[in-house]
């Protein structure tokens, strides 16, 4: 499943519900080296603080990071469907010359996962599943304290108490029905740890059991119901779930940049045989997977993502109520340290944090943000979402060593700021 990890700090659980992280510092004054702008930032209207301006401290501050080598992607602010604020950096592929952009789709890792949540609310929307069914009620071949007693809601939630052996992270696989059939066996060794109800150890099966389910319900695989009922209703023109021959052919996909032990940075899906010497994602490499695994991942451009946002808030994928049901907080998040808290990623900024269905809400400066986060070795992404401002934030990066916890909060201080 997508890593949760960034390089150098305790990034598994600092990103695995994305949200709010460690303070960063604003580069003031920073110059625009080397940005590439999306469409043209015309003068805004409305209340845009100068934080969030093209040239206000968060462009500065991403500019910086460029300049200094730390940040290759594409950064996004949209207010109320209007782009304010559009800057790409780098190389989507070195090897043949094609730059970032907003036409370019970024691997998601973990910021993927809330898709499924979506799903599992259309289909229990449609009557077709309870958020109470057991994973029982669907599924055969679980353990049967966890085909009886672990619900949908458990999942969603990150409670289910189960826990998923490790992964087998040097496997190259070759064929979308053999990374299909291998999470499905794997999804059926997980084992309880400890009660549902009770915070999960980020367990794999969380997110593949709900792809299952999916599939059971519908009768076609998770890939193709996330295309079909969220990134075409959106208009995610450059979203899918991309296979590795797609990656390595299509110019429109970033290629991931990932840093060996050396200190050298080679693309990952073309140096299958390369490892990470990030000791939190044990050596994965993400070019290794020939498609992700269902529940988790797919790909995106930031555009896509603010369409999803937006769509999220118009009933195109969810009615309201449901759509309330997939942000509303679940689980309160711990003030300090420990389980889900350090898994949210939040920190003095929040004024509290929440456990929501795969991904963390939480309250800052007196309003709503919503967000998740993902990494692995050569990916970094978020998307935020402040739903009573109309502001949503997308963050997408292809190559290691970029600060994605700090551009995170500096994309926060600028949107909320007053103007």
């Amino acid at each position: 499943m997508g890593s949760d990890s960034v390089g150098g700090v305790d990034r598994r659980g600092l990103l695995g519900w994305g949200g709010l992280a460690a303070a960063g510092v604003v580069a003031a004054g920073a110059p625009l080296v080397g940005a590439q702008p999306g469409r043209a930032d015309s003068a805004p209207t409305g209340p845009i603080p100068s934080d969030a301006r093209p040239g206000g401290a968060y462009d500065r501050y991403v500019a910086k990071l460029a300049a200094d080598g730390k940040f290759s992607g594409v950064v996004l602010l949209s207010h109320r469907g209007r782009t304010v604020l559009s800057r790409s950096y780098g190389m989507a592929d070195e090897e043949n010359g094609i730059r970032n952009g907003e036409n370019i789709a970024f691997s998601l890792s973990s910021a993927g996962k809330p898709f499924h949540a979506v799903a599992i609310l259309q289909l229990a929307q449609q009557g077709k599943l309870q958020l109470s069914d057991t994973v029982g009620t669907y599924l055969k071949g679980y353990a049967k304290d966890i085909a009886e007693k672990v619900t949908i809601h458990h999942m969603l939630t990150g409670t289910s108490g189960m826990r998923t052996p490790d992964e087998d992270v040097q496997r190259i696989f070759q064929s979308q029905k053999e990374v299909h059939e291998f999470y499905e066996r794997w999804a059926r060794k997980a084992t309880l740890e400890a009660p549902p109800g009770t915070s999960s150890s980020h367990s794999g099966a969380e997110v593949a059991i709900p792809a299952q389910i999916v599939e059971a319900v519908t009768g076609t695989t998770y890939w193709d119901y996330v295309q079909e009922n969220i990134f075409k209703r959106c208009g995610m023109t450059g979203s899918g779930f991309y296979t590795r021959p797609q990656w390595l052919t299509d110019k429109h996909i970033a290629h991931p940049y990932m840093r060996l032990a050396d200190g050298s940075l080679v693309d990952a899906v073309r140096n299958l045989d390369k490892d990470s010497p990030d000791p939190f994602v044990l050596g994965k490499n993400p070019g290794r997977a020939f498609i992700d695994a269902p529940g988790d991942g797919g790909f995106a451009t930031a555009p896509d993502l603010v369409r999803f946002a937006r769509a999220l808030g118009d009933g195109t994928v969810l009615d309201r109520h449901y759509a309330e049901l997939l942000t509303g907080p679940k689980i309160p998040l711990a003030p300090e340290g420990g389980g889900l808290a350090r898994r949210a990623g939040l920190a003095a900024p929040a004024d509290a944090g929440f456990g929501a269905y795969q991904m963390p809400v939480s309250l800052v400066g007196g309003q709503w943000v919503w967000a998740r986060a993902g990494a692995n070795p050569g990916v970094g992404a978020n998307w935020t979402i402040y739903p009573d401002t109309g502001w949503v934030g997308v963050i997408l990066t292809n190559r290691d060593g970029a600060p994605l916890w700090e551009i995170i909060e500096q994309e926060t201080q600028a949107v909320t700021a007053r103007s």
